[in-house]
């Protein structure tokens, strides 16, 4: 980030940073109960929390909650990193503080999601983001099912549960004129405006038919009778099936046309 961003109060063009070497002499220190050496390490990491939300940033949610939340995550993680392994904090610290912020999206959703829709997709990305630390690359979702034994559709769906919503309105794209939304991309080749007056049309159409053509109608074309069967059912003859379904059909399209 570059010249001076305020976020929270913080100015980051001040922001401190620490070398490897300090860093772990610090979590020893912080992890023994000193708070300087606690203080120093949250300063020191701040850049790490700013990096993190910008992944975050554009779902509507404010960047400074997304920076208070980012910054319980690398509370937690700086109590809870092992200074004896061979890892860069920054490679433990990150995953954390995302978690966090995702499960700040998640439980904070416009749209409810059951607990154990919402613990599903919760196992999903730990496991995910443990395959990545693993495989440094991210896994799809065919691997991540496979390590925790569900089906592909059950992972899909509580990925999709946890969502952030987007609106129709949300602007994709602008040129300097009227912006390009979401809905401007959104296209419903099924109900056009064309089918809908046909579907007016032919709903008024069949009202002007008899109760018995209309069940002759329904019978042949919703449930696919043969006319043999609708003539059994009715209690008339085939012939006159077939006679009442021309005439009933024959209204309808002097109706339409």
């Amino acid at each position: 980030m570059q010249g001076k961003v305020e976020i929270c109060g913080v100015n980051t063009a001040h922001l401190k940073t620490l070398k490897n070497d300090e860093m772990v002499e610090l979590l020893r220190r912080s992890q023994a109960g000193d708070q300087a050496a606690r203080e120093r390490l949250i300063e020191g990491n701040l850049r790490l929390v700013l990096s993190v939300i910008q992944r975050f940033l554009g779902r509507g949610e404010n960047p400074d909650d997304l920076f208070q939340v980012g910054c319980v995550g690398l509370l937690k993680a700086i109590a809870n990193f092992d200074v004896n392994l061979n890892v860069r904090f920054s490679t433990y610290g990150v995953p954390m503080i995302a978690g966090e912020i995702r499960r700040y999206l998640r439980d904070n959703s416009a749209i409810r999601v059951s607990r154990s829709m919402r613990d599903t997709a919760y196992r999903v990305l730990q496991c995910r983001e443990a395959m990545q630390a693993e495989q440094s690359r991210e896994p799809t979702l065919e691997e991540v099912a496979r390590r925790l034994e569900l089906p592909l559709e059950t992972v899909n769906t509580a990925m999709d549960a946890i969502s952030v919503p987007v609106s129709l309105y949300e602007p994709v794209y602008t040129d300097g004129g009227d912006p390009l939304t979401v809905m401007d991309q959104v296209r419903d080749t099924k109900n056009t405006d064309e089918q809908w007056v046909e579907r007016i049309a032919l709903r008024e159409a069949i009202s002007t038919l008899g109760e018995r053509e209309k069940r002759i109608l329904a019978l042949r074309f919703f449930d696919g009778r043969t006319q043999m069967e609708v003539a059994s059912e009715v209690g008339i003859s085939q012939a006159q099936v077939s006679r009442l379904e021309k005439n009933a059909i024959r209204t309808l399209r002097k109706a339409i046309c």
